[in-house]
């Protein structure tokens, strides 16, 4: 879960009042030539006048699939860096062509919030050919969501966008390890279809808030993603996004939230995230 990576405020404080975001039952409204204005529903978790950056994963990769499509081609891989908080209401998304080739391509598209570059996401596209005869995935499947208690840990978080979730999880977890599955009612634009790929993409940055390695909280340490990658093994589908989630924190400030994508056909990719560990205010 990635906000600004300088927060100024802490989940389980009490919710600051709404700033004047958009209303309406999607998280992005179009605008043209590439710019946007966020809702309620993309609002981030750490300030009341960001964005989250899990809608905003969704968005870019819907930016990148529409950037000069091509049947034969798919994204693989897509990386996200953050460089700071992300503005909420409107915004830009500027998008190119950075490696073109016959079976392999690079995009790049890059959101301008505020006055400046907030984050920058950047895609491999593969050439898609007939690899059934090898085909093979060592991930387990997760138990399906219908077997599972619904979950209410991440409402220690506020946010419209963390309150836009259904989630479901085992109840086998603890700090640190542990699986959930998610989805959301909430279009990612109105009046537009996405992909199956950029809805799901939408709910990954979320991984990082699933198993936290301590309580999230004013006197606690805060731990704020600043990228995201997602490697793709195959396209996915449905409405349901599921994670298996490791997350690590290191000795000397850095740590890892590493994640198995499920959707309900099985695995299809893996998520990683490098995290900034924080100290309370006021410690060492």
């Amino acid at each position: 879960m990635a906000e600004s990576t300088t927060p100024t405020t802490t989940p389980a404080a009490e919710a600051p009042p709404m700033p004047e975001l958009a209303e309406g039952t999607f998280r992005y409204r179009a605008l043209g030539e590439g710019r946007y204005v966020s809702t309620v529903h993309a609002q981030g978790a750490w300030n009341p006048h960001e964005q989250h950056m899990a809608p905003v994963t969704g968005l870019l990769v819907h930016e990148l699939e529409q950037f000069q499509p091509r049947d034969d081609l798919r994204l693989a891989r897509v990386s996200f860096d953050i460089h700071g908080l992300i503005h909420a209401g409107e915004f830009e998304v500027r998008t190119r062509m950075i490696r073109p080739g016959r079976t392999i391509e690079l995009v790049e598209a890059e959101l301008v919030a505020g006055g400046r570059t907030a984050v920058v996401a950047r895609g491999w596209r593969m050439l898609t050919t007939d690899s059934r005869a090898v085909a093979g995935v060592e991930d387990e499947p997760l138990d399906p969501p219908e077997a599972l208690e619904p979950f209410a840990g991440l409402q220690v978080w506020p946010g419209g966008f963390i309150r836009s979730l259904e989630i479901r999880t085992p109840t086998r977890r603890r700090p640190g390890r542990g699986a959930a599955w998610l989805r959301s009612e909430i279009p990612l634009l109105e009046d537009a279809e996405v992909s199956p790929l950029a809805h799901l993409a939408s709910l990954a940055d979320t991984a990082n808030g699933i198993v936290p390695r301590v309580d999230p909280g004013p006197e606690s340490w805060a731990y704020p993603n600043l990228d995201l990658q997602l490697h793709l093994h195959r396209a996915p589908a449905g409405d349901w996004l599921g994670v298996d989630v490791r997350q690590t924190f290191g000795a000397d400030g850095v740590g890892l939230t590493s994640t198995v994508l499920h959707d309900e056909h099985g695995p299809f990719g893996r998520c990683e995230q490098i995290l900034t560990l924080r100290a309370p205010r006021g410690t060492a």
